[in-house]
Order: structure tokens, then sequence, then C-alpha cells
């Protein structure tokens, strides 16, 4: 017997057929038209790779510029440079940070995927209605999750947040104007500065973090006692922690030169926590920084401010009131949006699409919120009184 026989003979690999199930897909990055933000979700490096993948990229000229990514960036990344919001919203797959708004919808061809936050609290039936007649497939950032149930673009974002509203609170603490000339942190000789913290999620985190780098006392209040106590672990057991018990917080604020609010309501307005008599008993020259404004804030004292004139006094106490303070940052928190968006994009393209992205990752299903124009979530369903189908089961029917 030859040897060629022998092996004939030998037990073989089974050969199985390998189908090519890449899809290219065709991603659009509009100019935001919303007020005040400035970041975009993918950044130039991110559209080298997607076309490296063979995607195609067509954004719109300007896109990146607030975040100081130019147009001449992308175009070295191979993206397609647009003038109009038209041409990118006829992409099948539309990327952006805020909500679409009416018109933005109205551009779209239809049957297409959008990805965004959806900020449900600003919404109106209107809008889920809009993007229902266009057959839209629609993910929301907010809600896509991980293994751990966490939602990670939020966290990203989060975390910038965090970090950004002890750098902002530093700055108005010793601005001439608005605060008393002290700087935040603790010194050899000199009393530390007095911190306190509304909330201990992520911002919260971040913000203790920042703050007890810097030598200041901490002061933190959530009525999640495993949240604080996780907190204490992760940050500092030198970390004060309290429930929200009314005594403890109004001592608590006489003695801030900071007041860091972060407390976040998953579908409603957050809550009034410091009233305006509260306000009135903080120092002079104490500093505010509602990150909650974006859901009404927790302070009775906080108005919605600007980018342009982001502060304001009352009862001597400085307030800085902008909502989407990650906004602040451009450069850095696209930067964190891209490191997400890409990977997905790309697996998405490896797999066959976007679709078999959602039919295999129950994780990232957990974004989306219409599919092919019906409505796949029931807190949505239930608040405008819109029908909605479970996403499980439609996805499974169309597959």
């Amino acid at each position: 017997m030859n040897i060629s026989t022998r092996e004939k003979l030998l037990p073989q690999e089974e050969m199985l057929e390998i189908l090519e199930s890449r899809k290219k897909l065709t991603i659009g990055l509009p100019l935001e038209s919303s007020f005040q933000e400035n970041r975009i979700v993918l950044i130039p490096d991110a559209v080298k790779t997607l076309v490296r993948h063979g995607h195609e990229v067509i954004i719109q000229r300007g896109a990146g510029a607030a975040s100081h990514f130019p147009d001449h960036d992308y175009a070295e990344g191979g993206a397609v440079i647009c003038e109009s919001a038209e041409e990118i919203f006829k992409a099948d797959v539309v990327l952006k940070v805020a909500p679409a708004s009416e018109d933005e919808i109205n551009m779209m061809k239809g049957k297409q995927f959008i990805i965004s936050a959806l900020h449900l609290n600003a919404r109106n039936k209107s809008y889920f209605q809009s993007l229902i007649h266009k057959r839209i497939s629609a993910i929301a950032f907010e809600y896509i999750k991980d293994k751990t149930n966490a939602s990670p673009v939020v966290r990203s974002i989060s975390e910038i947040a965090g970090t950004a509203s002890i750098q902002i609170a530093a700055e108005y603490l010793s601005h001439p104007d608005f605060g008393n000339g002290r700087m935040l942190g603790g010194f050899t000789g000199i009393a530390p500065s007095e911190v306190v913290i509304l909330g201990a999620g992520t911002v919260g985190e971040f913000a203790a973090r920042i703050a007890y780098g810097m030598g200041s006392i901490v002061k933190v209040f959530d009525n999640n006692v495993y949240k604080l106590r996780k907190l204490k672990s992760e940050v500092s057991q030198g970390l004060f922690t309290s429930t929200l018990q009314t005594a403890e917080l109004q001592k608590a604020i006489r003695n801030a030169d900071v007041l860091i609010c972060a407390v976040h309501s998953k579908h409603h307005r957050a809550p009034i926590l410091i009233t305006e008599d509260m306000v009135a008993t903080m120092k002079e020259g104490s500093v505010i920084v509602d990150v909650s404004i974006d859901q009404g804030g927790c302070v009775e004292t906080s108005r919605i401010t600007t980018h342009e004139n982001p502060a304001y006094k009352a009862h001597g106490v400085t307030h800085y009131c902008v909502p989407n303070i990650a906004s602040k940052f451009p450069n850095t928190a696209s930067i964190a949006f891209s490191n997400f968006f890409a990977p997905m994009l790309v697996r998405a393209g490896e797999l066959g699409g976007l679709e078999k992205l959602l039919f295999s990752d129950f994780y990232f299903r957990q974004g989306l919120y219409l599919y092919n124009g019906t409505l796949t979530n029931k807190v949505i369903g239930e608040y405008f009184g819109l029908p909605y189908q479970d996403m499980d089961l439609l996805m499974a029917a169309f597959h």
C-alpha cells in the first residue's frame, strides 16, 4: 500500500464550506444640528479602520470640526465628504450623537438604521410615529447593555462628566467673579475644601475619585447602600457616605465648598433634593455643578445655562447648569464614542449586517427600540400609547 492510499484510509478533517457572509455597510455621519452638541460618533482613525474592512463612510462637511477632527483627516482615512445633510441621511446606517430632528427624519429614504441617543424625556409621540412611517430600525445609545447589564456607552460618557464636574468646580471656586479665590483640594497647614456629591453612580464615582485625589474632604449621599459600600471599597475608606437624611445633608451643605449633583432618574425628572432655603445657607462663593440638569436638575435654584454663558449666582452661590456636560470636552467624548461603535460596526459587517448582529447579540439588541418600523420597547409604547411587540419574538419571525 503506498503512502497516498494509506492517508486516504486515515480519519480526515471535516471540510466545511465557508460562505462569504461579510456585508458592506454605508455609514453616514451628519453634522449635528442640536444646540450645543459638539461631538461626533466616529473619529478619523475609526473611519480608516472601517474603510479598510470594506465599508463606505460618508460624512457631512464640517461634522467633526467642533471636536477638532478636520475634514482633511476624514478624507485621508477614506471617508467621502458630502456637502448636504440629505446625502448623509440616505445612508443605510446613520450614526449621530443627538436624536434625529423631525426635519432629519423626513430626509431619510426609509428602511434604514439610525443609531443615536434617544433622551426619552425630551421626545414626543410624533417622533416615533415619523420613524414608524419610514419603517426605520432605531437603536438608542443609552439602552445598549454589556454582559454585566451595565450601559457601556452611558458609563463611558458619565466617566467624562464626573471628572469634568470637578474640573469645572475648581475653575469657578477660584474665579475672581464667581468664586472665593480658593483652590480645590488639600494643602499643608490649610483646611481642605469640602466636596458634597449627590448620587453614587458613575458620575458621582468619578467626581469622588478626582476630588479625593486632590485632597478634598468628600461626602457622598445616595439611598442605595450597595452603591455607597462599593464606592468606599473602590475609591477609599476615607470617603464619608450617607443615605439622603435631611439633617445630615443640610449640615454637609452648609460646610460645602462644592456641591456636585449627579442624581439620575431612569424615566422621569430628577428629584429636587436641595431646596432654595438650603442653597441660602451655603457659603458665599461656593459652587454648585448640577450635572442632573439634563433631567431638570436636583437643586431648586438650578436653571439651564449654555456653554456661552454657563454660570450665574443665586444667594451668593455659583450655579453651573449646562446640559450635556461632556460636550464641553468634545474631542475626548468623541473618542469614547468611537472606541465603542467602531468595533461594533466592524463586527456587524463580518456577521453580514446590523440585523445579524442584533439577532446574535442579546446585549446589543437591548438598544433596539424600533425594528423595521415596529416599536419593540414596552416603556415607550405604554408611555406614548403606541402599539409594540416583543423584540425577540419579532426578530425571530424575521429570521
